[in-house]
């Protein structure tokens, strides 16, 4: 088989993404992740822009889709990450991927890709270890120094 290259483009694509978040009784954060596809990883919902949304509307809506949940999301990006997106070409290309918080109020009884991934709740140490990308592994991490008051939110 022969070895595919990243692609090289003079623009890296860009991709919008929520970190889906709620605090325990307790007052610890949890994140909820979620499986890709087709690799299963563990991965926070993201998507490509949506044209005429904002970026931040964006991300709630690949929330909605992949995960079913909904919330308050903040409107200024926590953070990126980079990652390497296979292309159904068969090539993959690096991307860079603007994180939005999203504070969790509930999940629809049914999305669009229901039964099509696995959902679980992490404490951010677990998130971090579960999580393939070392950028996004760094932003779990740090995640409660990010996340903003619920003043900054927006539902």
């Amino acid at each position: 088989m022969a070895r595919r290259h990243l692609t090289e483009t003079p623009k890296r694509p860009l991709q919008y993404a929520a970190v889906p978040y709620r605090r325990t009784a307790g007052g610890e954060t949890e994140v909820l992740l979620l499986t890709s596809r087709e690799t299963r990883r563990w991965v926070i919902p993201k998507g490509w822009p949506i044209r005429g949304k904002k970026p931040h509307d964006s991300a709630a809506r690949e929330a909605r889709e992949e995960a079913g949940i909904v919330g308050r999301t903040g409107r200024e990006a926590i953070g990126t990450y980079r990652y390497d997106k296979r292309l159904k070409s068969g090539e993959a290309t690096r991307c860079k991927v603007e994180v939005f918080p999203l504070a969790v109020t509930g999940q629809r009884k049914r999305w669009p890709e229901k039964g099509q991934r696995t959902l679980r709740w992490f404490t951010l140490p677990e998130a971090a270890r579960a999580v393939q990308e070392p950028g996004l592994r760094k932003l779990l991490r740090r995640l409660d120094l990010l996340l903003p008051d619920t003043a900054d939110s927006e539902a």
